[in-house]
């Protein structure tokens, strides 16, 4: 893993307006791995009468994280894309609680790279949502 893998995933981040929007950080990248925080914020309930955040927003978190672990990946030439991206969602997320995914990264073809997520709120026996995903890669030579 090098620094500019590092600075660029970190940078990637830094510079998606939805991503700075809901307030997302970055509290560890490298590696093919990347985790990812979304603070509680009142402004992203999906049910006002329960108070829980949108999944929007947790597939926003999600996917931004995955792109941000195959970016960081020892083998990644450079940007990437969602080719696609599923989601499971296992539970509401806990009203005021921040959310936060940890992705990995744990293959990468030619063209394609191979990713697992898992979304936790405090309650980290439990998931909140999983994720498995494809990610274009750009510029990589060879297999």
């Amino acid at each position: 893993m090098t620094d500019k893998h590092t600075k660029m995933a970190a940078q990637f981040v830094a510079n998606i307006p939805h991503a700075n929007a809901l307030g997302m950080t970055v509290s560890e990248i490298g590696e093919g791995k990347a985790v990812m925080a979304l603070p509680y914020n009142s402004d992203f309930i999906g049910d006002p009468q329960t108070g829980v955040i949108h999944g929007g927003a947790v597939s926003a978190l999600m996917d931004t994280c995955c792109g941000a672990a195959v970016m960081c990946h020892p083998s990644s030439p450079g940007g990437t894309a969602t080719i696609d991206l599923r989601i499971d969602y296992m539970r509401a997320a806990t009203p005021g609680q921040t959310l936060t995914t940890t992705a990995h990264c744990y293959h990468i073809t030619r063209s394609v790279a191979f990713v697992r997520a898992i979304t936790t709120d405090e309650d980290t026996t439990l998931p909140v949502a999983t994720a498995t995903g494809a990610f274009t890669v750009e510029g990589r030579r060879g297999v």
